[in-house]
């Protein structure tokens, strides 16, 4: 009624909805007619992405589909499990973990929020393994949406090895800059290092791929 649409729906959709309760609640009768059954979720497409690296020849390892909070802190994290695995584990080893993460923007509230960048979960997760990689040889970090959008972005997510920092300071950019400003996106872009492979048409969440070659 309060936007106009009584008078265009058919009359039975208005009396269905002015006899029925507004919510069904709890052990209503028309839930015992619902089935809900999981079709895929994180744990399956990391349980595939473990027998793929597998048959690629990694010894593959997961670290959960869990993985939360703010993206750059998973991303250090996830880097220095990367780096303690590489002085542990026999190479080329994988681990995989999945789960979603936040980006909280920079400057919300007051004063006046700052200019915002560009990028996605992901990519900023990929800023915040940068520095605790930097320098290790023969690794990769790879994290992506698994819906092949990362943010408001064309880029499903981002790559970054031992030899991002070092490249990306010849080119002049600053990891920190990009990530106060929530401008991941711009930065792997230079580098060429996102990953775009377009709509998945699935979502379970996101990826996050630690490689020792």
């Amino acid at each position: 009624a309060k936007y106009g649409l009584v008078t265009v729906m058919p009359g039975s959709v208005n009396s269905f909805l002015q006899s029925s309760s507004e919510t069904p609640k709890p052990n209503d009768p028309i839930f015992k007619r619902v089935e809900n059954v999981i079709v895929g979720d994180t744990d399956l497409a990391i349980q595939a992405a473990l027998a793929q690296a597998g048959k690629e020849g990694f010894k593959a390892e997961s670290l959960g589909s869990n993985w939360q909070g703010e993206a750059r802190e998973a991303g250090a994290r996830l880097a220095d499990k990367l780096r303690v695995a590489k002085t542990s584990e026999k190479s080329p080893f994988c681990l995989i973990a999945g789960g979603e993460t936040t980006v909280s923007l920079q400057g919300d509230g007051n004063p006046a929020p700052k200019e915002r960048g560009i990028g996605g979960r992901n990519q900023e997760l990929g800023l915040g393994a940068i520095t605790p990689l930097a320098g290790i040889s023969n690794i990769i970090l790879i994290s992506l949406a698994t819906d092949g959008e990362d943010g408001p972005t064309d880029a499903a997510g981002a790559v970054v090895t031992g030899e991002t920092l070092q490249r990306a300071q010849k080119l002049g950019l600053d990891v920190t800059e990009h990530m106060s400003g929530n401008n991941a996106y711009p930065f792997f872009d230079k580098l060429g290092d996102l990953i775009k492979i377009g709509p998945t048409g699935t979502n379970v969440n996101d990826l996050v791929f630690l490689f020792s070659l």
